[in-house]
């Protein structure tokens, strides 16, 4: 357990600050539901997962993020996921570049 700055909560959702900010802006939303990853929804998940990027939205709204900002969600080591419950990185306040890696 590692404090944290809580912005957001639901039964279903919780979403905070990242301690470890890559962006000036960079909030992490999880389910309270573990799923490991991705691979391991289902189709009644849609719906928490659907909820996870309109949460992010009216987050990037809040924080009146008008030039732009990235969801990310890596799926297991190979795309950088080091923290095996899915959550999903909200990041903005900054200039991105494309491709990400």
């Amino acid at each position: 357990q590692i404090p944290s700055k809580i912005v957001y909560e639901d039964p279903e959702l919780f979403a905070f600050e990242d301690i470890s900010p890559q962006a000036p802006t960079h909030i992490l939303l999880c389910p309270r539901k573990h799923f490991e990853s991705l691979t391991d929804a289902g189709a009644e998940d849609q719906a928490v997962l659907g909820k996870l990027q309109l949460v992010a939205a009216q987050l990037a709204r809040e924080r009146k993020l008008l030039d732009g900002y990235r969801t990310v969600l890596n799926n297991g080591e190979g795309a950088g996921q080091s923290v095996f419950h899915l959550h999903l990185h909200l990041l903005g306040g900054r200039q991105f570049r494309w491709p990400p890696g």
